[in-house]
């Protein structure tokens, strides 16, 4: 089931710098909202913060909190790996595991939960998340070939649909399409539309035309100067903040005259 995410004050540091500051927003469910902005200002940052992956990087820190369901996935008590179990991922470039095939890819996070399954049931989840991806009938009969045998387009919606094998609440998606060709970048965003009426989604993209086409929502983040921490500008609904944003500096960025 979809969940909404309130993000409050959050600050995300590594080491001694800090990377973003003072971020508060709502993420709707069943909706897309996109983070737009320029190379540096942290977007990828936030994104990662939001299911706890920049983690796996030394030194990570943060204040403040991101609640999901009444939970703040922060407190002490909050284990990440379940986090993660709860808003998913896709990466920027395809990561399909090279030596699996077509049907363990997807399988893998099934398996990783340990949870016992007959393997029909494996057999129908796996199918489903390929069906969900807009994948099955270009798949279904090469489930045992590699992963990696895949054009870049198909790699990008099984990744997709591993991340949605295990049935997320959320799924985060940095710059999903930065890697492909016009061709998968339609295909992807078709599914990422379709996909919002089961999850709530938060893309990251360079492409504010690709914000436009996807999201109903949208934040402009921006920093002040090379070095500064990134920082939320403003939020809105996508039509209004790319034709009458109310800051200045989004109404350069979406403009063109800066970025």
């Amino acid at each position: 089931m979809a969940k909404q995410l309130e993000v409050r004050d959050l600050d995300i540091s590594y080491g001694t710098f800090l990377a973003v500051q003072n971020v508060s927003m709502h993420i709707a469910p069943r909706s897309v909202t996109a983070l737009i902005g320029p190379s540096g200002c942290g977007k990828s940052t936030f994104l990662r913060a939001l299911n706890r992956m920049h983690e796996l990087v030394p030194k990570a820190r943060v204040s403040g909190s991101v609640v999901m369901d009444g939970q703040d996935l922060y407190a002490p008590d909050v284990d990440p790996v379940r986090v993660r179990r709860h808003i998913g991922m896709v990466f920027q470039r395809p990561n399909p595991f090279p030596t699996m095939s077509v049907y363990d890819n997807v399988a893998a996070g099934l398996r990783l939960n340990k949870k016992r399954r007959k393997s029909s049931e494996t057999d129908d989840l796996v199918e489903r998340a390929l069906r969900s991806a807009n994948l099955w009938t270009e798949v279904k009969d090469r489930l045992d070939r590699p992963g990696s045998g895949l054009s870049g387009g198909q790699q990008q919606r099984l990744c997709i649909a591993r991340a949605i094998a295990v049935q997320p609440d959320v799924l985060l998606m940095d710059e999903p399409c930065s890697a492909l060709d016009p061709i998968s970048t339609q295909a992807v965003e078709d599914l990422v539309t379709e996909l919002k009426e089961q999850y709530t989604i938060v893309v990251v993209t360079h492409n504010m035309q690709q914000a436009q086409r996807v999201s109903d929502t949208t934040g402009f983040f921006n920093l002040t100067a090379v070095g500064q921490p990134g920082e939320l500008v403003e939020t809105g609904p996508t039509a209004q903040l790319f034709t009458n944003p109310s800051r200045q500096a989004t109404e350069d960025y979406v403009s063109g005259r800066f970025g």
